[in-house]
């Protein structure tokens, strides 16, 4: 099993915990580098969207994964991971909306972004899980659309313990096989049921093939099949809620 969290490289304040894991992979770093920060100045998800975590409220942590190995189902595997340590640490039931954040009761908990060089042998396993954020601290455009741990446990664990979880459940989900992860992730699928839309179509969301890709069910009739890097999505309410 891949052992996480040794060497561990912490700053105070850093752009992105991902650029600086990049750039000690490429000096020559050993697998299973863990680099976190209390604070990020450039912090970012998919698509190249800012993340928000005040100084210290959040968990700011990537993983560095060499030999990279031929692991497909990786991108599937890293939030059941996430997941999984904010359930140890909290009383919260998590779900992932695909492809990679983790939803407490429909409100993101966590993001994930994962960058690599195949070429190369090796990936970067960055996320950013909301700690201590209260409701009222995160900014206005996040109100209702963002939880942390904080709010689903009578007293906040601290980062460390955050990151120690998560060092222990993401190097076993690293080394779990397809089937076991796929099965994982569809039990945990947050979106399979709601109406969801693209750029290019809209319909039901039907869980996810066995190549990870979204499996939407079309208003015509047509099964659409999305790649995570094809789309941004749109959620609608789940079945059943009128609020």
């Amino acid at each position: 099993m891949v052992t996480l969290g040794a060497p561990h490289r912490h700053y105070r304040r850093t752009d992105s915990t991902n650029a600086r894991a990049k750039e000690l992979a490429i000096a020559g770093a050993p697998g299973g580098l863990v680099v976190s920060a209390d604070e990020q100045t450039s912090g970012r998800g998919r698509q190249g969207r800012e993340w928000f975590a005040p100084p210290g409220g959040a968990l700011l942590y990537t993983a560095l994964l060499r030999p990279l190995g031929n692991r497909p189902a990786l991108p599937l595997a890293v939030p059941l991971a996430v997941a999984e340590a904010a359930e140890a640490l909290g009383d919260a039931d998590c779900r992932v909306k695909w492809p990679n954040d983790v939803w407490i009761d429909g409100r993101k908990l966590a993001g994930i972004l994962i960058e690599g060089r195949p070429e190369q042998d090796w990936a970067v396993i960055g996320a950013g899980i909301n700690v201590s954020i209260a409701g009222r601290d995160f900014p206005d455009e996040l109100r209702g659309a963002a939880t942390s741990l904080a709010e689903h446990a009578a007293s906040p664990p601290p980062v460390d313990e955050v990151m120690r979880a998560l060092n222990e459940t993401l190097a076993r989900w690293i080394g779990a096989d397809a089937g076991r992860v796929l099965a994982e992730f569809r039990r945990r699928d947050a979106l399979a049921g709601r109406e969801i839309s693209w750029s290019d179509g809209a319909g039901t969301a039907a869980g996810i093939d066995d190549a990870g890709h979204l499996l939407v069910d079309r208003k015509d009739g047509e099964r659409a099949v999305l790649g995570a890097g094809e789309v941004h999505l749109t959620v609608g309410r789940p079945p059943g809620d009128s609020g």
